[in-house]
């Protein structure tokens, strides 16, 4: 029996085009709970595997007869199993989502976010599964990536795509929740890797400190990007001005929130850098810059062209964290709502620092779960 499948490409575009579809998971309820795929045009039936071992006749009554039914699971293989029983039973309508959660983790969906002065161009990476935003800036037949995730052949392909050479890698500072690729793909295309020296005292490999005030310039258009140090997630955490007109706030500010203090154990110590960057630095800046952060916490941060943007000015309106005036009322805030860790984060530290070296698996493993960088 041939059973259909469905791509996760399939499923970013039917979520980012706000398409319905009836997802039939079968993960157990804790990892169902945890992470699923998130739409509010998709529908949801959540059945352990394990409880449809003996058959679907069960839940029959709670499929629909008149939309498509995709059926994940972790990898790939129950789904499979269990969308040949729905078959068998009569549906026609069903899928298999290929590579399951696993592959939903990994997947990324470059949209352009703007053109840039003297025709360069800005592209906005979204890894829908586990809401972290990268970027590339490409200028002059040269490019720049600006917190990659350790899938890298996403930047190296689409920038054989557009013609351009990667000549400058970032991150805006030492990850915990994801996996850099910045020091690989620095790596394989020869460019130089640049990271805050402020967290990376403890890296075993060579690296250029990139430190406040610090101008970049991609191509020979003049897009410069400029670094504006900005301590609170990290000791190092820095962000960047590109193009006089967008602002990457890597992890300190969200669309909908604020950087979470503590993934180093420091929350105490640092929630006073974070509101100093909140308050005064980022206050200085232009109310008219778009801020582009690392990750969205939720999918109605993102806008109806599927990228995450919005102006300071309006963040500075509309998100809590940047509008509690009593700072002893921030500290309790950002302390007593912090989520639970990101799934191996002291690892995934580790890895980012070089220490230790995982295997491809050990690495997705590793990063299954949702993003949790930000304060509740």
């Amino acid at each position: 029996m041939t059973v259909k499948n469905m791509t996760i490409q399939d499923i970013a575009h039917k979520v980012l085009d706000n398409e319905e579809l009836f997802l039939l998971d079968v993960r157990t309820e804790d990892a169902y709970q945890d992470w699923k795929i998130e739409s509010g045009n998709f529908s949801y039936l959540n059945v352990p595997y394990f409880d449809l071992l003996d058959g679907v006749e069960e839940i029959m009554e709670q499929l629909p007869k008149n939309q498509p039914i995709a059926v994940i699971c972790a990898k790939g293989g129950s789904s499979q199993m269990v969308a040949e029983m729905l078959v068998e039973e009569g549906l026609t309508d069903v899928y298999s989502v290929e590579g399951g959660m696993k592959a939903w983790s990994e997947h990324l969906e470059p949209r352009k976010v703007s053109d840039l002065k003297d025709g360069g161009e800005l592209y906005q990476f979204v890894r829908l599964g586990k809401g972290c935003l990268s970027y590339m800036v490409t200028s002059g037949g040269e490019a720049a990536i600006i917190d990659a995730v350790r899938m890298t052949e996403a930047y190296t392909e689409f920038a054989e795509k557009l013609g351009v050479t990667i000549t400058n890698v970032f991150d805006t500072h030492l990850h915990a929740d994801h996996i850099s690729g910045g020091r690989r793909l620095a790596e394989t295309t020869g460019a130089v890797y640049w990271l805050p020296p402020e967290d990376a005292g403890e890296v075993v490999f060579n690296y250029q400190p990139l430190r406040d005030a610090d101008h970049v310039q991609i191509g020979q258009s003049h897009i410069d990007i400029q670094a504006l140090y900005s301590p609170g997630h990290t000791i190092g955490s820095t962000s960047f001005v590109v193009d006089d007109k967008f602002l990457m706030t890597g992890d300190i500010l969200f669309i909908d929130s604020i950087g979470r203090p503590d993934l180093a154990g420091k929350a105490e110590d640092w929630v006073g850098d974070l509101r100093e960057t909140l308050y005064t630095r980022y206050k200085e800046l232009s109310d008219e810059l778009i801020v582009l952060p690392a990750h969205f916490m939720i999918m109605d941060e993102l806008n109806e062209d599927g990228t995450v943007a919005e102006r300071l000015g309006t963040l500075f309106s509309r998100n809590h964290g940047l509008n509690i005036t009593n700072e002893e009322e921030f500290r309790r805030m950002v302390t007593e709502n912090l989520p639970p860790q990101p799934n191996a984060y002291q690892q995934i530290r580790e890895t980012n620092m070089g220490k230790i070296s995982p295997d491809h698996e050990e690495q997705r493993e590793m990063e299954i779960g949702p993003n949790r960088c930000a304060v509740r």
